[in-house]
């Protein structure tokens, strides 16, 4: 199947999909495809039941050429995180810093030992002990929130302004210091790395600090470049450049992509679009992030949906990720809790901004990427099911009941 063919398939059943759901139900689109995706999965693993192997082996050759997690890690990532950042407004990311600085941080790391030590009791009473380590590995896998699945979901509600900072700005910045922390983990599970305060810091300082300079730097050259222009059409191109050239320099370096490319968004979508666009060059890069967004959204919730025909799952897998879905709230309920509490001298939060926080932390592709990324082996074959169905459950009920909650905190 050549690259094309896959990309026309990909972008004919997110259409397909996407107008059955704005024309009949009213769903948010990125929901609403994943959910027709699993349905449509479901329906191809029953007809292979039956007898009937020649679609549902098409649609797994799809899927596996597809290949969700270099398709988004390598590429469709760097740009919804782009255009998820362009809209961010500085100020009032900067009026929120310490708290989405703790969340993206001190939050993924609780999370990846809370979720990593539960899950090691837990497998342990199912009867299929995971080495510890890799007990980790999957909290890692797990910890960080999604930010494609959080901004697909936020677009579609109307909550504070505050609220949604919090939300859209933890979610850009925590998924670069989750791949670390799955990069350190994975090393030490495979013994390629030292188990050592230096070995994890000099990473930690390559990929997230350099990511966050590199960002810095990248944005700098892109806004000099745009200042000096009013021709949307070269504005728009030098944007794309921006990210698909920032990307794969960042990869290149051993530096966070996709921190590189956050920063680079919020200055062009900041100063940029302030002091370096005209009103008809900033109506433009709007609408094509925009356009690129929806587009790639629906692609990758798609592909979410279709990778259950090529996983695996055994009865132990699934108890343990539906077990994982409640210890998984619990720790993001702690992680949230401790950055909030210790705030609350300084400044203000709601009764329910806990709650909100909590149940507004989405995963999504992210983390099934990073399942998708481990070496195959025995390991992969219990994480991977794992993730998704805590996926499932973030994206279809989480997203679903997201507007109820997040109504109720600031």
């Amino acid at each position: 199947m050549s690259l094309f063919e896959i990309i026309a398939i990909l972008l004919s059943l997110s259409a397909l999909f996407s107008y059955i759901n704005a024309r009949f139900i009213g769903l948010p689109t990125s929901i609403a495809v994943m959910a027709f995706s699993l349905v449509f999965s479901l329906a191809l693993i029953g007809l292979n039941q039956l007898g009937m192997t020649g679609l549902a082996d098409w649609a797994e050759q799809l899927v596996g050429e597809a290949d969700l997690g270099p398709t988004l890690l390598n590429g469709l990532l760097s740009f919804l995180l782009f255009a998820g950042a362009l809209h961010v407004n500085l100020d009032e990311l900067a009026d929120q810093k310490w708290l989405v600085a703790s969340l993206a941080t001190l939050g993924v790391l609780l999370t990846t030992f809370l979720v990593g030590g539960a899950m090691w009791y837990v497998l342990a009473w199912l009867g299929s002990p995971l080495p510890f380590i890799y007990c980790l590995l999957f909290g890692a896998v797990v910890a960080p929130t999604d930010p494609v699945a959080v901004m697909a979901i936020l677009k579609s509600l109307d909550v504070p302004a505050s609220l949604t900072t919090k939300i859209a700005g933890e979610s850009l910045f925590n998924d670069g210091v989750a791949v670390v922390m799955f990069i350190a983990i994975l090393g030490i599970a495979a013994g390629q790395r030292e188990v050592s305060f230096e070995s994890i810091g000099i990473l930690f300082l390559q990929e997230v600090v350099g990511g966050l300079v590199l960002g810095f730097l990248l944005g700098l050259l892109g806004y000099h470049m745009l200042k000096h222009l009013d021709n949307y059409q070269v504005e728009v191109l030098i944007t794309v450049a921006l990210v698909a050239g920032g990307y794969a320099l960042a990869s290149r370096l051993h530096m966070s992509g996709p921190l590189a490319v956050v920063v680079a968004g919020l200055m062009i979508g900041n100063q940029g679009r302030e002091f370096a666009m005209s009103k008809k060059t900033e109506q433009q890069v709007d609408t094509f992030w925009e356009l690129v967004d929806e587009v790639l959204n629906a692609v990758l919730f798609l592909l979410i949906g279709l990778e259950l025909l090529i996983i695996t799952f055994e009865l132990p897998a699934l108890w343990a990720g539906l077990a994982a879905i409640p210890l998984g709230l619990l720790a993001r309920f702690v992680a949230v809790g401790i950055p909030v509490m210790a705030l609350k001298p300084f400044r203000e939060f709601t009764p329910n901004a806990i709650k909100a926080l909590t149940w507004g932390g989405l995963k999504g592709g992210i983390s099934v990427a990073l399942a998708l990324s481990l070496p195959i082996g025995p390991e992969r074959d219990l994480i991977l099911p794992m993730a998704y169905v805590v996926v499932v459950f973030s994206i279809l009920v989480q997203g679903l009941t997201v507007k109820k909650v997040l109504g109720t905190g600031t």
